[in-house]
């Protein structure tokens, strides 16, 4: 009986969501009315949320959004007039309502009951196959070794919708060389948002048109600075089909955005106001900067960055969110953005990801694994010991900018491999936990006194909510949120 109830609430909640969508959907041309209507998402929210809604940050979003000059609310505006309408009604209930304000309830709610780390989003491997082979990537030599099924992927979203889990990012290999049981996944299920990290090879006009009659998947189309930085890591002629699959998607009006390999070779490039713009105006409108990780075999440690190529892209990033630049762009940095999502977001606090295999790991980087989604459920998953020595040991560094626990605590990953014996998932060639962490120990050294220098000149607010355990909840200090004194202190 209880669960009939939930399944109605849930239904009349959305629908009176999708009112207000449609109500301004009908008035997208006219500023005033598109402002009044997302005021009334900020009510719909407060209602919602209760007594879990901050009185002062609900203030702070109505200020923006009634501010003209507001630079964000702005490039809101311009999204939403780009878009598809008809994507974007199943975009802002499937990413809005079911994401953002339900799912991020329900998902409190299971980490409460669960006293374990439940994921706002997982990301899954629906194959390993890739028609590329870039310069210093694990995937590209794979081949056709490891697939998902679509039963496989259809237990993952059943599963992970039942925790509140409505968001669901997909990368391989190449995750379209699987698009026929993608596209069905996304139909069947119609109230979840899918995003793919897409080479851009197999985006085609028929592909565009199927992804605006569903609504509810968009890409991150991998792309590294100008032709020749591009082709030289991923090969000649893919910079060329990227700028086909942008220009589709483009002109069929679906909000997209791109994934960026940031290496010692093409940072400079990547982040320059003239790639910036030059992909905006592309119609990419927000992206993820991602630290080259020297991960398997065939990977190339000197292609990560340098510390002061880092120190660069901090201070990079941070310029272009800022209200100095004017770039319609949004940029997020996967390793320099630590501070704002509270350190290390792997091992299902914030996501975790399942190979084409089938293998749970808490990071796409992390290849290690003591469970599988053909013997365990997702909870099951998120319970295993690798994931709770994850919970336990989040943040993995007092030092947001040192979040990781291969990269910049490299002993950290030792340690919980060795405790939890968490077998290794490389299907390239086996590779031990001291041979990855190996290969980031003098980079870890390296970094540490810079982060500290950063991290001690800045200020550092607890953030009102942070999904760590029950004792760092209660008591801030223990997850470091204290500014360090000291390089000693900051690690």
């Amino acid at each position: 009986m209880a669960k009939v109830v939930e399944n109605v609430t849930h239904a009349a909640e959305r629908q009176t969501f999708a009112v207000i969508v449609d109500q301004f959907l009908k008035h997208l041309d006219r500023s005033e009315d598109r402002r009044a209507t997302y005021l009334k998402l900020v009510d719909a929210a407060a209602k919602f949320y209760g007594s879990g809604a901050k009185a002062e940050t609900l203030d702070k979003v109505r200020a923006a959004i009634q501010n003209p000059d507001s630079r964000w609310m702005n490039f809101i505006d311009r999204v939403i007039m780009e878009a598809n309408p008809k994507f974007l009604r199943t975009m802002l209930l499937n990413l809005g309502y079911e994401s953002f304000f339900r799912g991020t309830k329900t998902i409190r709610k299971m980490r409460e009951k669960y006293d374990c780390n439940i994921p706002w989003l997982i990301l899954f491997d629906p194959t390993m196959a890739c028609n590329m082979h870039c310069v210093g990537c694990w995937s590209g030599t794979y081949g056709h070794k490891a697939n998902l099924s679509f039963e496989d992927m259809d237990k993952i979203v059943t599963e992970g919708k039942a925790l509140g889990v409505h968001l669901y990012m997909m990368t391989g290999g190449e995750p379209m060389v699987r698009k026929k049981d993608i596209l069905r996944l996304c139909e069947k299920h119609h109230d979840c948002m899918f995003a793919a990290y897409s080479n851009s090879t197999l985006i085609d006009e028929e592909l565009c048109k199927k992804v605006v009659e569903l609504g509810n998947l968009t890409f991150m189309l991998s792309i590294e600075g100008t032709p020749e930085t591009n082709d030289a890591r991923r090969g000649e002629g893919h910079y060329e089909a990227v700028m086909k699959a942008m220009d589709l998607l483009k002109k069929y009006g679906i909000v997209y955005g791109t994934s960026i390999c940031y290496t010692s070779q093409n940072v400079e490039a990547v982040t320059s106001e003239e790639f910036l713009r030059f992909i905006a105006d592309k119609g990419a409108r927000f992206g993820f900067y991602f630290h080259y990780m020297p991960v398997g075999s065939n990977a190339v440690p000197s292609l990560m960055p340098t510390v002061e190529q880092r120190k660069m892209m901090i201070d990079r990033i941070r310029y272009v969110r800022s209200d100095k630049c004017d770039i319609g762009f949004y940029p997020m940095d996967f390793q320099n953005d630590g501070e704002f999502v509270g350190g290390c977001i792997a091992g299902g606090r914030n996501y975790f990801h399942i190979n084409s295999n089938g293998d749970a790991e808490p990071c796409v980087f992390i290849h290690f694994s003591d469970t599988n989604i053909h013997d365990n459920s997702i909870l099951e998953m998120l319970q295993s010991p690798l994931f709770r020595m994850y919970h336990e040991g989040q943040p993995f560094n007092r030092n947001h900018l040192r979040p990781c626990p291969m990269l910049e605590n490299p002993q950290m990953l030792r340690k919980i491999i060795a405790e939890t014996g968490a077998h290794q998932t490389n299907l390239e060639s086996p590779e031990s936990v001291e041979e990855l962490c190996g290969k980031c120990d003098d980079y870890a050294a390296k970094w540490a006194p810079e982060a500290a220098k950063i991290w001690a000149s800045e200020e550092h607010k607890v953030p009102p909510y942070e999904n760590y355990t029950k004792e760092k909840r209660k008591h801030p200090e223990l997850a470091g949120f204290e500014k360090p004194e000291s390089e000693e202190q900051a690690g």
